[in-house]
């Protein structure tokens, strides 16, 4: 009878033994995936970086080495992957940089967690340990950083052309940089100093030139050109420009309706009324002393017909039509008009008012500028000029960045060295660090200081150096306190990067670690997929 009861408990023993192998075998495969990942931008990271060429199901080519825009088009299926693409855009509307490098961290913290894992330590454990080092990480960099005045145009330059640096774009860099800063600075608001809202910078891209043609304007850029139906003015000096959200054409019935006109001299009468009805409203909007129209383009009906535009051409008045419905805000905004929804609104205060605008032949087409506003709205445009389309996307990317590294520098004031720099010293003071603390802690910490030497490892790799002496070498010489010593690709060796100009914000190398250290623990804590239908 012992006998029997002794089996029974023993076999409840055992069914109360959870199965461990599937969960391990879960992670291991999202960690192998999501490394997939981060060794495919790997080779694009740095100013000696490979660029990708993504050839896209419609047939479409992009040409980069922005890790957001590579990752964004890739095709990734696993879900644990597509968490690195994720982390990729979160960095990108953090920071705007450094979306290569975040993906990198992120897929070297994995290499180390999996190491971690085998050795039979806790997932949790892990996890909470790098949340420590990453926090610990921040405080060190901080220390690291350089504080900065916004007035101090050559930093935020030296800032932006790093960025711009290992773009396809580079060797425009002394153009783009200056051009991304003083586009920034011409935006910032002094009420709140410490904003910027990159919507202000309206970015128009035209095919022709090359990238060197590139320029900032003061004022308003369309990639239209001025109506020439009936001969009207292509360029008007002291102009007064309505925005207009109506159209000036004869008005129609709401619902399909034919009207059955049998007589011609009801013919006539229609003809005659749609004349006066147009003349009408070309006499309000005359009156007004407006010269020159925007017109939004119109869904329902015409915006504008071929009698309106010649009484328009008559009137001497400057017309453009088809103005995008989301660029109105902008133009508002930066002619420091309202648009007028209705011609029975049509006063003379709603109206902008600009020294010039006209028409200018670039490339294969016509743009109109206008320049010398009035009162001009806190807005900037920047044309884009480039030899083939490929380019002036990319060009944009670039900008896009740079742009956004001035916009960290605006509302983050601190600069940091780049070019490895930061990351040997985090890891250097973390594998100090690690001796201090007790138990599984230390390895783990020790491990995440080991992860964080991929940047330097592969920057050096990307420039066709040898990686382990570069990175040996670096690490002597932070141990011997030289904390701005990096890795100068140009040159090839190790130099104090902070005189070599190659600087980066702040902001962009914190968030890039503590979003690929939430990222990893993210994908540390999951044991299990579950398919839903």
């Amino acid at each position: 009878m012992a006998a029997v009861t002794a089996a029974q408990t023993r076999s409840s023993k055992t069914e109360s033994y959870v199965d461990n192998k599937r969960k391990e075998d879960i992670r291991q495969a999202n960690i192998k995936a999501a490394r997939a990942v981060a060794d495919a931008v790997r080779t694009s990271l740095g100013p000696k970086g490979m660029d990708k060429m993504i050839s896209t199901a419609n047939g479409e080519v992009i040409i980069t080495n922005d890790g957001a825009t590579i990752l964004n088009k890739m095709e990734v299926l696993q879900p644990a992957a597509k968490m690195l693409v994720d982390l990729s855009k979160s960095q990108d509307s953090a920071a705007g940089d450094g979306t290569t490098t975040v993906v990198v961290i992120a897929g070297a913290l994995l290499k180390q967690c999996l190491l971690l894992l085998t050795n039979g330590i806790h997932p949790t454990v892990i996890s909470d340990s790098l949340h420590k080092a990453s926090t610990k990480a921040v405080d060190v960099l901080t220390a690291m950083a350089v504080p900065l005045e916004i007035s101090d145009r050559e930093s935020l330059i030296k800032s932006a052309s790093t960025s711009l640096n290992s773009k396809v774009v580079s060797q425009y860099s002394t153009l783009l940089a200056p051009l991304a800063v003083d586009s920034v600075l011409s935006v910032v608001d002094p009420a709140k100093p410490d904003m910027v809202d990159l919507r202000d910078i309206k970015i128009v891209k035209k095919l022709g030139g090359t990238v060197d043609d590139t320029e900032l304007v003061k004022g308003l850029v369309f990639d239209k050109k001025a109506s020439h139906a009936a001969g009207g003015p292509t360029r008007m000096e002291n102009a007064k420009i309505a925005v207009i959200q109506f159209q000036i054409s004869p008005p129609k019935t709401d619902i399909e309706q034919s009207i059955v006109v049998s007589d011609y001299t009801q013919m006539d009468r229609i003809l005659k009324e749609e004349r006066n009805y147009i003349l009408g409203m070309i006499k309000k909007i005359k009156a007004t002393g407006c010269n020159v129209l925007l017109i939004q383009k119109s869904i329902l009906r015409d915006a504008v017909t071929d009698l309106s535009l010649h009484y328009l051409a008559k009137a001497k008045i400057m017309v453009i039509k088809d103005v995008e419905r989301e660029d109105i805000e902008f133009i508002t905004k930066t002619l420091n008009c309202l648009p007028i929804a209705n011609i029975e609104h049509f006063r003379a205060e709603k109206l902008g008012h600009a020294d010039l605008v006209e028409e200018v032949s670039l490339g294969d087409g016509k743009i109109v500028k206008v320049t010398g506003i009035k009162d001009m709205g806190r807005t900037t445009t920047v044309l884009i000029r480039g030899s083939n389309q490929l380019v002036i996307d990319e060009a944009e990317r670039s900008l896009h960045d740079a742009l956004c590294v001035v916009r960290c520098l605006v509302s983050k004031r601190f600069l940091i060295a780049g070019g490895g720099a930061p990351e040997i010293e985090l890891s250097r003071q973390l594998g100090a660090w690690s001796k201090v603390l007790h138990g599984m802690e230390g390895y783990c910490v020790r491990s995440f200081a080991e992860a964080l030497e991929v940047i330097p490892y592969t920057l050096a790799e990307n420039a066709g150096l040898n990686p382990i002496a570069i990175v040996t070498e670096l690490r002597n010489r932070h141990a011997q306190g030289e904390i701005n010593a990096g890795i100068n690709v140009r040159k090839g060796q190790i130099t104090n990067i902070l005189e070599e100009n190659v600087v980066q914000p702040l902001l962009v190398s914190t968030s890039a670690i503590t979003l690929a250290t939430e990222c990893v623990r993210m994908i540390l804590k999951i044991d299990d997929i579950v398919n839903v239908r």
